[in-house]
């Protein structure tokens, strides 16, 4: 099959090098200059610097030459969270495609799948999620994910063209529960990266374990509420892009987002935080919006909101801990 990943970021390039040894691929890049390097130097040095790209792998800066290596074949957009938009808008025609990003839009709220409804209403589309780091996609180790599509004809082929002896493919329906599940396990782990760094100062009655676990298992309740609300399955929450990819992005070390709570847990400043990471971390700009569109259907999300009062300065992780622990009582849900 010819595929192409549209973005040269680490999740791009990791997919794009997954794939290259099964199928004709091709990597899109945006920047003329790093397809450039990329093609030179056979290795994306700001981004995945650990993975040599395999020789099969085609790089090119040329967006209508990529929509056009993947026509009839798979396309597969490896944006940001904020630029998917913009690439949705600049896909040719009725062409399918899935989207890796996860988050909700910056201003508008939305999840993806509510963005390529309101701009491609008629056009398949789906999303690929679930447990991954991407350094360890891009070295072929075992990772499990699931593709989410109303379209169970595009959801079939994406997991036959994927399926491979490193990477397990399943299929799902519930696009708004994969989609809420990979959206709020960033801000989740950023809460759990701050717990962890406080838990390491030492100091007595500091949290430990028992309280990770507490985090994480309410964390995850707080996801489904929102879910469920959105109109998503309950059961989807304890799958791969839920229960999974929360434990995962929660207490793996090279998650971004669990770096980020680390790091505020330290005291930095979130802007000195960001700018120490060096990379995205998508839940710093998915828990403003997903806490106001919480707020919007009446569900409770008080780890979301401690997140962003600490994003936001006006509380300190500490104190963000212990506001969670000091909450009334009540009949677990």
């Amino acid at each position: 099959m010819r595929v192409a990943v549209l973005g040269a970021g680490a999740w791009g390039t990791a997919m794009a090098v997954a794939l290259a040894a099964r199928h004709d691929t091709l990597l899109w890049a945006r920047d003329a200059a790093q397809a450039a390097a990329m093609t030179q130097v056979r290795c994306n040095a700001r981004y995945l610097p650990e993975v040599m790209l395999p020789p099969a792998l085609r790089i090119d800066a040329d967006l209508a030459a990529a929509c056009t290596h993947a026509a009839g074949g798979m396309l597969l957009l490896a944006t940001p969270m904020s630029g998917l938009r913009g690439l949705l808008q600049a896909l040719p025609g009725r062409q399918p495609a899935l989207w890796l990003c996860k988050g909700f839009e910056a201003g508008s709220g939305l999840l993806g799948h509510e963005i390529a409804r309101e701009l491609r209403p008629e056009v398949p589309c789906g999303v690929l999620s679930g447990p991954s780091f991407a350094l360890e996609v891009a070295r072929a180790q075992p990772t499990a994910l699931v593709v989410a599509s109303a379209d169970e004809a595009l959801a079939a082929a994406a997991a036959q063209a994927l399926h491979g002896e490193a990477l397990r493919v399943y299929t799902v329906a519930d696009v708004v529960g994969v989609e809420v599940g990979g959206a709020l396990k960033n801000v989740l782990a950023i809460a759990t990266g701050m717990l962890d760094g406080l838990a390491a100062t030492g100091e007595p009655g500091a949290p430990g374990l028992n309280a990770r676990a507490a985090l994480i298992t309410r964390g995850l309740a707080e996801m489904t509420r929102l879910g469920v609300a959105l109109g998503a399955r309950a059961e989807t929450f304890m799958g791969l892009s839920g229960l999974g990819d929360l434990v995962l992005t929660a207490t793996g070390d090279l998650s971004r987002n669990r770096r980020l709570g680390l790091l505020l847990a330290q005291g930095l400043a979130p802007s000195a935080a960001l700018a120490r990471l060096g990379h995205v971390a998508e839940g710093a700009y998915t828990a403003r919006t997903a806490a106001e569109r919480a707020q919007r259907l009446g569900v409770e999300m008080p780890i979301t909101q401690a997140v962003v009062a600490v994003l936001e300065g006006r509380l300190q992780p500490r104190a963000a801990m212990a506001l969670l622990m000091s909450r009334q009582s009540r009949a677990e849900s």
